[in-house]
């Protein structure tokens, strides 16, 4: 964890209203996947500095977004802004270059793993396997956006294969914890974990795991 990152998370963390964190069910004590909502920009911030086991988690990170010359066309084509607003054209001048200056040097001093969307996609996993094995947790954000500040009904999948890898290499089942974030009223909420079942492939379970997460992280009850 870099210096940069420390002061900007102790910052938000003594600046912005404390966060409560209300869990469905008491925490196993051992390495997991936090699985929360994006909430734009908040989400990862809440999560870095007040969500309370910030000090073992490590996020999933957009490689594209650690890359000055690869954010201001990632800026642009994920709606951070509304498409046609009067200043549009202002926001597109400006803002891709202004968050590749700062965001970068901001991503690489966190404590975090790049995900890659190419051939080096087993370099996120072997390192998220790595930390998971020396008892680190992770954060990852499935969420697809499809727009202005809104996002698919479905959820990414492919970080799923993580529970398979760990399952092999430690004998054990990986749990994962939906987090609804809500930043409006100040509370992290986290619901009851699925577990990966060891006993069926992930093909077998997978979309039942998706079902809980998905439901857990937009705070809404599983049915």
């Amino acid at each position: 964890m870099g210096r940069l990152y420390r002061s900007l998370a102790w910052v938000w963390k003594h600046c912005t209203r404390p966060m409560e964190t209300r869990w469905e069910e008491p925490l196993i004590d051992e390495p997991c996947v936090f699985v929360p909502n994006h909430a734009g920009a908040f989400g990862p911030m809440y999560m870095c500095a007040k969500f309370p086991l910030t000090d073992r988690c490590f996020s999933w990170l957009n490689a594209d977004m650690m890359d000055p010359k690869l954010v201001p066309a990632y800026v642009r084509q994920d709606y951070w802004w509304k498409p046609g607003c009067a200043l549009e054209p202002l926001y597109n001048a400006t803002l891709p270059y202004l968050a590749a200056a700062i965001l970068p040097p901001i991503l690489r001093s966190a404590p975090g793993v790049p995900v890659y969307h190419d051939t080096r996609v087993m370099t996120t996993m072997r390192q998220s396997l790595r930390l998971l094995k020396e008892g680190k947790c992770l954060i990852i954000y499935p969420e697809q956006p499809s727009g202005y500040q809104s996002h698919h009904d479905w959820i990414n999948t492919g970080f799923l294969q993580i529970a398979v890898m760990y399952y092999r290499a430690t004998g054990k089942a990986l749990r994962f914890y939906p987090v609804h974030i809500d930043y409006h009223h100040h509370v992290f909420q986290v619901a009851r974990p699925v577990a990966f079942d060891t006993a069926r492939t992930l093909e077998e379970q997978q979309d039942e795991i998706v079902h809980v997460l998905a439901a857990g992280l937009r705070g809404e009850p599983v049915t």
